[in-house]
């Protein structure tokens, strides 16, 4: 629910604000989560649901447009999905790019999330290279995330990264500035974020009544 949140985060300073359609690439669980976190930021009419197992996809998108009551269409081809979407979400186990610069529409934001490790692929050097990028934290990103790719392929420069999410946040950096632009962004998990929702939820459950506590020592 965290990461699915950090996208939703990052998409309400980073993607239209008309945005309203969107494509889910991996329909695991992380995909339901991401598409609730884009519903309490954006009016989603629809969305494109794609996995190379195509019952998977079937099955996200009778699952989700019960639960969400929106359209939530099953897409074979995932370039057919992405150019018609305004967000598009990866989040998969993929070793190999699987969004490439033609897969786009001008103004799209696409957040990156499956690619926690070296080995992990998802998005195109190219497609970053020409991108509006927002990282989570750079410094991890440039080893294990997408960007870790885009700097080995020499078509990208630390320099070249627009900021970190954070930054965008606090207003230190802007977000987008144009309707045409393509953002993205590379998420590859902070502790921190999962520090501050445990937070959160320690907080409320205290304000609740609905903590119980264990003596370690005994």
């Amino acid at each position: 629910m965290r990461t699915g949140a950090a996208t939703a985060i990052a998409a309400k300073h980073l993607a239209r604000p008309d945005s309203s359609v969107v494509t889910i690439c991996g329909c695991g669980q992380q995909g339901e989560f991401q598409l609730e976190a884009l519903m309490n930021v954006f009016k989603i009419c629809k969305c494109f649901a794609f996995d190379q197992a195509t019952n998977r996809a079937d099955q996200f998108a009778k699952k989700m447009r019960s639960k969400l009551g929106i359209e939530v269409e099953a897409a074979s081809v995932l370039s057919t999905a992405t150019l018609q979407s305004d967000i598009c979400v990866t989040c998969t186990t993929s070793r190999t790019p699987l969004l490439f610069s033609n897969d786009v529409k001008p103004g799209t934001f696409v957040s990156a999330v499956g690619t926690d490790n070296p080995a992990k692929q998802e998005i195109d050097p190219k497609l970053l290279a020409t991108s509006k990028v927002v990282a989570d934290i750079l410094d991890q990103c440039a080893v294990m995330g997408d960007l870790h790719h885009a700097f080995e392929a020499g078509v990208l420069k630390r320099d070249n990264v627009h900021a970190e999410l954070g930054e965008v946040v606090a207003g230190l950096k802007t977000g987008r500035t144009s309707a045409t632009e393509i953002t993205i962004f590379d998420s590859t998990g902070m502790a921190l974020q999962d520090v501050a929702a445990s937070v959160v939820v320690y907080e409320k459950a205290m304000a609740e009544g609905r903590v119980q506590t264990i003596d370690l020592a005994a």
